[in-house]
């Protein structure tokens, strides 16, 4: 397995620190900080901007970190799913990397999902499970055998 890049492993760093106990309480402390010092510095412009400053900053770079851990954690999902997908029988391989289409062929997809959801919620064996197609065969077959 390849090792991480400085700026990967910066990036697992900051963001495991970030979201720990001790990044909490050390910026609630800075808050409370700069609240207990507003009468010292007489609650002036100069004092309000260094907490904007501050966390304007802060919250800049912390919106690229965060995106960034949630695409690693979405690739890694769903690479995970592709797995799953791959290595069940009968399961749609239209399914592996889904997140690579269009919205209008997900809705597509959903519709048949939809479908086959209500296909399931007519069958009387709660324990069978069909693809869209399976479904739709059998559903047609039950019409036909009760015409």
């Amino acid at each position: 397995m390849k090792t991480e890049s400085w700026t990967e492993k910066f990036a697992r760093v900051t963001t495991d620190w970030t979201g720990s106990t001790t990044a909490f309480v050390l910026a609630l402390g800075t808050v409370i900080v700069w609240a207990i010092s507003g009468p010292f510095f007489g609650y002036s412009e100069t004092w309000q901007l260094v907490i904007n400053t501050g966390t304007t900053i802060v919250t800049f770079l912390m919106v690229f970190l965060i995106q960034r851990t949630q695409n690693k954690d979405s690739r890694a999902i769903h690479l995970k799913l592709n797995e799953l997908v791959a290595a069940m029988q009968g399961a749609s391989n239209r399914m592996v990397n889904i997140e690579d289409i269009s919205e209008e062929e997900l809705k597509i997809l959903h519709l048949h999902y939809a479908r086959l959801a209500k296909l399931a919620a007519d069958e009387s064996d709660l324990t069978c499970s069909h693809s869209v197609e399976e479904a739709d065969d059998r559903h047609e077959q039950k019409e036909a055998s009760q015409s």
